[in-house]
C-alpha cells in the first residue's frame, strides 16, 4: 500500500502542487494505519481458527467483522485529511490529497490482499503450539485472560481514581502547549555540526542575530510630500526599541516606491523580533504616515512567518469543528449513541493538546533536541498543527472504533454496560497496546530522517500514539464509561428514527461466531433464542 502510494504521489505531482515533506508523511501515515488495520483483521482471523472455523470461513468472518471497522476507521481518516481543504491554502490541498490516498490504499490492501495472504498461508496463522493445542483439544472458548483481563477488573473496580489520575496526566502534558510560538525555522535550527549552522552563527557573532533575517519596509509614495516623509522615516526607526541598523532609504527611478532595510538586534525567531514587527506596524509606521498619503508595508522573514502563522490561527477552530463535527456523525450513526461521540471528541483533542505539548517541549524548549541531532531550539512550524490535528484524529479514531465497537457488539448481546465494557476493553487491549508499540518504533524511526519538519511529525504521532493507547483507551475511556454506566448508549428516540442505519458490526455475527440477538433485535428474534422448557 505505501509503495503504490508514492507511486501515485509521483503522479500527482505532475497534475498539482505537492510539498516536498508530502511523500515522507504519507509513508509515515500509511505504515501507521496498515499496521493498525492488518493487525485488527489477523486478530480476529485468528480468533476464528482456535474457535475451529476453517480458514476461508475464519477469513471470510475476519474480513466481515473487523473489516467493515477498518473500512469506517480510514473513512474517518480521510475525512480528517480532507478536511485540510476546508483552510483553502493551495500548498495543503496536495498534502492532503497524497495523504488521503495513502489511507485509502491501505484500507483496499487491507481487505482484499490481506484475506488473499490469509488464505494461502491456512493454519499457518496460528503459531506451531496453538496449532497443536488445537489438534489435541479441539476448538475452545476464546476468553481473554493474564494480564488484560486483570487491568479491566482493576479499572472496573476503580474507575474515578484511575480516571482522574489519567485526566491529570494528560492536563500535564498539554500545559507546554499554552506557550506554543508558531514561525518558521531556518539555519539556526541546523544541527550544531551541519556548515549552514556554522555560518548561521559565523554571521550573528559578527554582525549581530538581526543580520540573518532583516525586516524589509517598503513604501508607496504619491509625491514629494510623501518622498519626503518616507526620508525622515529612518530616524524614527533607529529610535525604536529593538532596532539594531536602519540603511535606507532607496528609491525607483520614479520615486514613487522606496526601500528601508532594518536589521533587529534579535535574531528572525526571536518573539522580541515578531513584537518589534508588531511594533512597527501597530505605532511607528501609523504615526509617520499621518498627514501624508504614503503607505508603508513592513515584509521580510519574521513577517512574512507571523502572517502565515496568524492566518492559520485564525482559520484552526473553522477546521476543528468540521473535522471533530464530520467524524462525530460518523460515530453517531455508527454506534447509536449520544455520548460515544462526544467522549471521542474530547478524548481526542486531548490527545492533541498532549502532543503537542511533547513537541513544544522538544522542539521549542530545546529538551533533548541537540541529543536527538535535531538542532537548536526553535518555533514551530505554523501549517504543522493543521496537519497533525488531521492526522492524529484519524489514528485516534482507530483505536475508538476498534474498542468501541467490540463494547457495542458485547452491550447489544447482553445489555450490560459493566460486562460491556470489562469484555471489550479486555479483548482488544492487548491488540491496541501491540499495535500502538509497533507505530510508536515506526514514528520513532522518523526522528532519526535528519529532517526537522519530518521529526516535529515522528515524535508528535510517537508520543499521541502513546498516550492514546496507554492513558486514553485502555484507562480514560473505559472508566468514563464504567462512571456513566447505561447513558453511554443512550439516544432520544426522535433522532433513532430520523437517522440512517450504519452498521460497523454485523447483526448477525456473536464474538464466538454464533449468531445471537441483543436487545435491540427483534422481539421475535429474542422469543426464538430463549431456551424453552
Amino acid at each position: 500500500a505505501v509503495g503504490t502510494a508514492a507511486a501515485g504521489i509521483g503522479l500527482l505531482s505532475h497534475v498539482m502542487t505537492v510539498a516536498g515533506f508530502a511523500p515522507m508523511l504519507g509513508m509515515l501515515v500509511g505504515l501507521g494505519v496498515g499496521i493498525d488495520y492488518a493487525l485488527f483483521i489477523v486478530t480476529r482471523h485468528r480468533r476464528g481458527l482456535r474457535a475451529g472455523l476453517p480458514v476461508r470461513e475464519a477469513a471470510t468472518r475476519a474480513v466481515t467483522v473487523s473489516g467493515r471497522a477498518v473500512v469506517f476507521a480510514g473513512a474517518t481518516v480521510c475525512i480528517a485529511l480532507l478536511g485540510m481543504f476546508v483552510l483553502r491554502l493551495s500548498f495543503l490541498n496536495g498534502v492532503a490529497l497524497a495523504a488521503g490516498l495513502t489511507v485509502v490504499l491501505s484500507v483496499a490492501a487491507s481487505v482484499t490482499l490481506l484475506p488473499a495472504l490469509l488464505g494461502m498461508i491456512g493454519m499457518r496463522a496460528l503459531s506451531r503450539r496453538e496449532r497443536r493445542r488445537l489438534t489435541e483439544h479441539g476448538p475452545r472458548p476464546d476468553r481473554p485472560t493474564g494480564w488484560a483481563m486483570r487491568w479491566s477488573a482493576l479499572v472496573e473496580r476503580h474507575p474515578k481514581a484511575l480516571g482522574l489520575c489519567a485526566a491529570l496526566l494528560m492536563a500535564v502534558l498539554a500545559l507546554p502547549t499554552l506557550s506554543l510560538h508558531l514561525g518558521t525555522s531556518d539555519q539556526g535550527n541546523d544541527p550544531a555540526t551541519s556548515t549552514s549552522r556554522k555560518a548561521y552563527d559565523l554571521l550573528a557573532d559578527g554582525f549581530g542575530p538581526g543580520t540573518n533575517g532583516p525586516l524589509t519596509l517598503v513604501g508607496e509614495l504619491g509625491g514629494t510630500g510623501d518622498r519626503l516623509a518616507f526620508d525622515h522615516l529612518p530616524d524614527a526607526l533607529r529610535a525604536t526599541p529593538g532596532v539594531a541598523q536602519v540603511s535606507g532609504p532607496e528609491f525607483d527611478g520614479s520615486g514613487d516606491t522606496g526601500v528601508i532595510t532594518v536589521v533587529p538586534d534579535t535574531s528572525p525567531q526571536s518573539k522580541a523580533t515578531s513584537d518589534l514587527v508588531d511594533r512597527l506596524r501597530g505605532e511607528v509606521l501609523p504615526e509617520a504616515e499621518d498627514g501624508s498619503t504614503m503607505r508603508v508595508l513592513v515584509g521580510g522573514p519574521t513577517a512574512g512567518y507571523d502572517d502565515f502563522a496568524d492566518i492559520i490561527v485564525g482559520k484552526l477552530p473553522l477546521f476543528g469543528g468540521v473535522v471533530t463535527g464530520l467524524g462525530c456523525l460518523l460515530l453517531l450513526l455508527a454506534f447509536r449513541s449520544i455520548g460515544i461521540p462526544l467522549k471521542a471528541a474530547a478524548m481526542n483533542l486531548a490527545a492533541v493538546a498532549a502532543s503537542f505539548g511533547v513537541v513544544v517541549a522538544v522542539f521549542q524548549w530545546g529538551w533533548g533536541s541537540e541529543l536527538l541531532g535535531l538542532g537548536s531550539a526553535g518555533p514551530i512550524e505554523p501549517f504543522l498543527p493543521v496537519i497533525m490535528i488531521s492526522v492524529l484524529f484519524g489514528l485516534s479514531m482507530d483505536y475508538q472504533v476498534f474498542l468501541i465497537s467490540r463494547m457495542y457488539e458485547e452491550w447489544r448481546l447482553t445489555g450490560d454496560n459493566r460486562r460491556a465494557v470489562r469484555v471489550g476493553l479486555s479483548e482488544t487491549s492487548r491488540v491496541i497496546n501491540s499495535a500502538a508499540v509497533i507505530m510508536i518504533s515506526v514514528f520513532g524511526a522518523f526522528v532519526l530522517s535528519g529532517d526537522r519538519i519530518i521529526a516535529m511529525f515522528g515524535i508528535a504521532l510517537s508520543a499521541a500514539v502513546a498516550l492514546d493507547a496507554f492513558v486514553l483507551r485502555t484507562l480514560l475511556v473505559p472508566a468514563l464509561m464504567h462512571l456513566l454506566g447505561g447513558a453511554n448508549w443512550w439516544l432520544p428516540r426522535w433522532l433513532d428514527r430520523r437517522l440512517p442505519r450504519i452498521s460497523i458490526e454485523p447483526a448477525d455475527c456473536a464474538p464466538g461466531g454464533a449468531s445471537l440477538p441483543g436487545p435491540s433485535a427483534p422481539r421475535e428474534a429474542r422469543d426464538l433464542a430463549r431456551p424453552r422448557t
